[in-house]
């Protein structure tokens, strides 16, 4: 591995010259390093010592003296668990040693306790392990989350004094039930918010406010945790992370200069060929990226190359891995079980033999979701290929970086899927490389949000007036909203929970909408896996193809009062796409801005979404196969949504005649939505829209985008403040595109429930083209 030329000709065999868009090369980095900060306990520093690290590197010394919060923002493997860990280790092991000079203390004022968050269960175990490797025997630490034996959660409660846990055991388990865990909080030191970039849109809004009740529970029990958070190089980290915390700016410091080094990385952008016919209206697609990792994926493990295949959906890792099992299994038997899936939904024992599989190098090749990408500690990986752009610059960062994490020499690879956003990024490597990485974008003051956690809130204590401030603006006017309906109750020290059941059970962090849907296997009873509520009603309809560790089923009921769906082992040769319907109706305009003739503006709407159909599409050609009519419910969803509006008589202006007008909204509407995550932290499947000849309330020409989100995420506003790129961007990716009229990689959409059609993609071009000949 040592020229462009030689890392592109692993990723297949004799490989177009124009399927290779971009070759970046990204050097190796040299460390620099900085002293122990001196009042380091010197148990810690010997322990790191024995781990064969004599020195930190410069920029955890900066994190580790931070005067209050801190949030470290810098790259995969840069050692930011150290931080934390250190921090956490000083302050618990000095307490023990306080405490066997003074036994006869109840309560000794340096005892200390650390709560670390993860946003998987999987991190939180490996995060253990790495903990316990630094020897310290009087450090007692424990993982607390759904798979913890009841027997150990009393010894937990009474005794750990590192706890790890997720923000659905914090929500669920822990502040609750706070009273049973009074040691605990009397003694926190440290909050550990490990991953912060994740948390984004729904669940981002759901975890801030979350950690504003622990910080309200701590402070009853006379404690003021200090806050240190790990996250994937992102845009303005040091006020992402006070609004994540809800702490001042000044009192948050924010480390982004990463002193530690890494191997040489060369970064392959590929665009998979594209073949006539296969998608709606007969349109030219390219060939899918689930074929083409699974067929790099197959040619790296057959060199002994360890990689991984990242993507974006559950499916995708299943097919993935299924497929590149199949041709190894062709060519060296011994091959064909050292290929594997790995995705959230998995049940626990599954999830810790594959993660083990992966590090004792058992596993060549994994085909994985985002759960792999958060940093779980796997060395020795050479290879990295991501299969579709995985949403945000962030994450895309930490994907690649997972390869050469030991300083050899890696081969990274980005495979645009048939959507605008992967065709504009692969031919504008520069939005890749070039520029800041997004913002990660949420809304803590969202009142879909903030009403259950207030009610919980309410529950665990009290909830005084002069704590509202703590939840923001919007928070009284919630408060007073919860007490007219009768979920509050006012008194003379406070709102109080009025009913028997815990608010907290009433409400999914995950999804916001409606608690998990159980994937059941018809034939033997055990659950397969789950996922959200909104979700099943796309995947796991009836008669969709579900995937679960390479296996099919097909979908035969899905009851949504049990959240139950029944499957039945299957073997069919096509797989199944929802097609939905969308009504938008105006509550609220909030903002306002005018461009000449256009008028753009954002505010709350309320949409109606059903799914209607669903398609079998064949594997092999992606060709239609069928379509089915569906009978499910239409879901009602109060968000925030960005449109404009432009005049008939000025479209015609622009050269888009009243017959073409549906079709070029249509068309522009399809691409926004897919340029949207160029600009926010989401992806297409977070946000929705509308193109109308005639929108009833403005009675104009309308194109809006929405977010999927009950009171909004954020996303759509995002679009509304960065207009102009948002329009140029989309207008780009629609010509840079080859097709003749209108494909999946510029204007089609794989949810749009007209089937596409009509659309203008000239049209569109006319559209965009004459919006920002207006702009400002």
């Amino acid at each position: 591995m040592t020229t462009s030329q030689d890392m592109v000709d692993l990723l297949g065999r004799g490989p177009r010259p124009e399927q290779v868009r971009h070759v970046r090369e990204i050097p190796e980095r040299e460390p620099t390093h900085a002293p122990w900060p001196e009042w380091l306990h010197p148990d810690v520093v010997s322990a790191y010592e024995r781990l064969g690290i004599h020195e930190p590197y410069a920029h955890q010394v900066a994190a580790m003296t931070a005067p209050r919060h801190a949030i470290v923002a810098t790259g995969t493997a840069s050692g930011k668990s150290l931080v934390y860990q250190s921090l956490v280790l000083d302050a618990v092991h000095r307490g023990k040693l306080a405490v066997a000079e003074r036994p006869g203390l109840l309560h000794h004022p340096d005892e200390a306790t650390a709560l670390y968050i993860a946003p998987t269960k999987a991190l939180a175990a490996d995060q253990l392990t790495s903990l316990r490797a630094l020897g310290f025997a009087d450090v007692r630490a424990a993982t607390y989350d759904g798979d913890t034996d009841p027997g150990e959660r009393r010894w937990i409660r009474e005794h750990a004094d590192v706890i790890l846990c997720n923000p659905d055991m914090l929500h669920h388990g822990i502040l609750p039930h706070h009273t049973g865990w009074s040691r605990f909080f009397r003694r926190l030191r440290f909050v550990i918010v490990d991953e912060a970039h994740s948390y984004r849109g729904v669940f981002g809004s759901h975890v801030a406010v979350l950690l504003r009740r622990l910080t309200r529970v701590a402070a009853h029990y006379g404690s003021s945790p200090v806050f240190v958070g790990a996250s994937a190089t992102s845009a303005s980290p040091q006020q992402s992370f006070a609004k994540l915390i809800g702490a001042p700016e000044q009192d948050v410091t924010a480390v982004t200069h990463d002193t530690s080094p890494h191997g040489s990385r060369t970064v392959v952008l590929w665009e998979p060929e594209q073949s006539p016919g296969g998608s709606d209206n007969g349109a030219p697609r390219r060939r899918t990226v689930t074929a083409e990792a699974s067929d790099m994926l197959t040619d790296l493990v057959l060199r002994q190359i360890r990689t991984i295949a990242f993507i974006r959906s559950r499916r995708g890792a299943e097919t993935i891995a299924q497929a590149a099992h199949r041709q190894l299994e062709e060519v060296d038997p011994a091959l064909g079980h050292r290929v594997a899936a790995y995705r959230s939904g998995f049940l626990p024992e599954e999830r810790r033999e594959l993660e083990q599989q992966l590090r004792d190098g058992r596993l060549l090749g994994v085909a994985s979701t985002s759960a792999l990408e958060l940093g779980i500690d796997i060395a020795g990986l050479d290879a990295v290929l991501v299969a579709g752009w995985p949403g945000t610059r962030a994450s895309f960062l930490q994907q690649i970086g997972r390869a050469g994490r030991a300083g050899q020499h890696a081969l990274a690879a980005l495979i645009a899927g048939d959507d605008p956003l992967d065709g504009y990024l692969v031919n504008h490597p520069e939005a890749i490389f070039d520029v800041p990485v997004e913002a990660t974008v949420f809304e803590a003051s969202n009142p879909y949000v903030l009403a259950p956690h207030l009610c919980a809130a309410a529950a665990e204590l009290p909830l005084r007036p002069d704590e509202l401030e703590l939840f923001g603006p919007t928070a009284r006017s919630v408060v007073d909203s919860l007490t007219n309906a009768g979920h509050l109750r006012r008194r003379p020290s406070g709102w109080f929970w009025t009913r028997s059941e815990q608010p907290a059970n009433m409400v999914s962090i995950r999804s916001g909408d409606g608690g998990p849907v159980q994937i059941i296997d018809s034939d033997t009873g055990s659950v397969l896996g789950t996922m959200g509520a909104p979700q099943s009603h796309y995947q796991a309809h009836p008669g969709a193809v579900y995937v679960h560790q390479g296996r099919t089923y097909l979908v035969e009921e899905l009851d949504e009062e049990l959240h139950v769906a029944a499957v039945r082992r299957a073997f069919p040769d096509f797989y199944t796409v929802a097609r939905d319907i969308t009504e938008v109706r105006v509550r609220e305009v909030r903002d306002s801005m005018q461009w000449g003739p256009v008028s753009i503006h954002r505010g709350a709407v309320d949409v109606t979404t059903q799914v209607v159909s669903y398609q079998r599409k064949l594997v092999a050609s992606n060709e239609v196969a069928g379509e089915e009519p569906l009978d499910l419910p239409p879901r009602q969803l109060s968000t925030t949504a960005t449109w404009f509006t432009v005049s008939g008589p000025q479209l015609a202006a622009m050269g888009i005649e009243e017959p073409d007008i549906p079709g070029s909204l249509h068309a522009a509407e399809h691409a926004m939505i897919g340029l949207l995550p160029l600009l926010a932290s989401c992806d297409r499947w977070d946000v929705g829209g509308l193109s109308t000849a005639l929108h009833v309330d403005t009675e104009l020409p309308t194109i809006f985008v929405h977010d999927g989100h009950a009171g909004g995420a954020g996303f759509s506003e995002r679009g509304y403040d960065m207009f102009r790129h948002w329009i140029a961007a989309t207008r780009d990716a629609i010509a840079q595109c080859e097709c003749e009229s209108g494909c999946p990689s510029c204007v089609q959409s794989p949810k749009c429930g007209n089937r596409n059609n009509p659309l203008d993609k000239a049209g569109a071009l006319k559209l965009l083209n004459g919006v920002l000949s207006f702009a400002p």
